[in-house]
């Protein structure tokens, strides 16, 4: 049964610039008019008019107000966007929201973001780099933009009918100051059938992470996999081979098929518990999670979307799909069942 439409607007991380992380969501059960959830805000209507003209019926007729026969235009999707969900301030990722604040139709929207976030954003909507069209006051009629705070504090926030978002913060390399940069992850849960997937922002591994934090993703999503959770979109910016020191951040592949690893132990982990819990097992078995077998099939029913990878325009194939196999051969030999895909600027995801 399917749970959430998901339309990829932008999966790249530069440098293309037409090609920067966003996505706009909706409960499947529901119309595209009834309300629009966008996971970022990269790339924007400039880019999504490229896609409407490449497949003009991506929405279907169902925003159209007055007949089937109105073009359906990106002023009209982002009218009916109600919120964006924001994991961090870079550019890449907020760039098509500070630029269209001013002229974006429908009622005004909410900004979710952590604390941090929206702080860094009230550094743009200054009326120094951009006009002041954000702010927390409702009541101000200026404000096209409200912002609205996310705390990482295990909770689940409703941010639209039927949705509610829990938010957990990961790490994001160094920061200026010298500590971490910090981002974060959503568990975005469709509260009918309480079905979610996660969706990160950039992220670095835990394995070189001055604050590895991943782990914690890892275990607050093992017990729900595959059944409530079927679903991760996360980053690999850079292709297999690239220098630790030179990742700023992100992960590569060796890296993403090490997070796999690690959140197929937590799996396993997870189900053992809960077999004990269940009075299955009465005794505690001690297993050798190095073992190849104990994580053969533990993340079956999974699929994991591969986003924010650097185009360098050195290929002739699009480099998401280099880094897409790269990352199956890289897993391959441990069978752990996941289905490693690439989430394709233009196309319409099913979850």
């Amino acid at each position: 049964m399917p749970f959430f439409d998901i339309v990829v607007v932008g999966s790249g991380g530069g440098v293309d610039e037409t090609n920067l992380s966003g996505y706009l969501l909706k409960p499947c059960d529901a119309s595209w008019d009834d309300g629009i959830i966008a996971l970022e805000a990269g790339s924007g209507h400039g880019a999504l008019g490229h896609i409407l003209k490449r497949n003009p019926t991506l929405f279907g007729q169902i925003i159209a107000d007055d007949g089937p026969s109105k073009r359906i235009t990106p002023f009209t999707v982002y009218s009916n966007v109600q919120c964006f969900l924001i994991t961090h301030a870079h550019l890449d990722h907020i760039s098509s929201l500070v630029v269209s604040a001013g002229t974006m139709g429908g009622d005004r929207k909410f900004i979710y973001g952590s604390p941090q976030t929206l702080k860094d954003l009230e550094t743009i909507f200054s009326g120094r780099t951009w006009p002041k069209l954000a702010g927390y006051d409702e009541d101000d009629p200026v404000s096209r933009l409200i912002y609205r705070a996310l705390h990482a504090d295990g909770k689940y926030k409703s941010v639209s009918q039927d949705v509610s978002v829990r938010s957990m913060t990961v790490s994001h390399g160094e920061s200026d100051s010298g500590g971490v940069y910090e981002s974060l992850c959503f568990f975005v849960k469709h509260i009918p059938s309480r079905h979610e997937f996660i969706f990160f922002g950039d992220v670095e591994p835990d394995s070189i992470s001055m604050k590895p934090r991943n782990v914690n993703v890892w275990r607050a999503a093992a017990p729900k996999i595959p059944h409530d959770l079927s679903a991760i979109f996360i980053e690999c910016s850079y292709p297999a081979g690239r220098p630790t020191e030179t990742l700023y951040g992100h992960l590569s592949p060796d890296h993403l098929a090490q997070e796999m690893l690690n959140l197929a132990t937590e799996v396993v982990l997870a189900r053992d518990s809960s077999r004990k819990r269940g009075g299955r097992v009465r005794k505690r078995q001690k297993r050798d999670m190095t073992s190849p077998e104990v994580l053969y099939g533990a993340l079956a029913g999974l699929r994991v979307y591969l986003i924010h990878c650097k185009e360098t325009f050195s290929s002739d194939r699009p480099i998401n799909h280099v880094i897409r196999d790269q990352c199956r051969d890289l897993l391959k030999p441990h069978n752990l069942g996941v289905e490693v895909l690439t989430a394709d600027q233009g196309m319409k995801i099913v979850i």
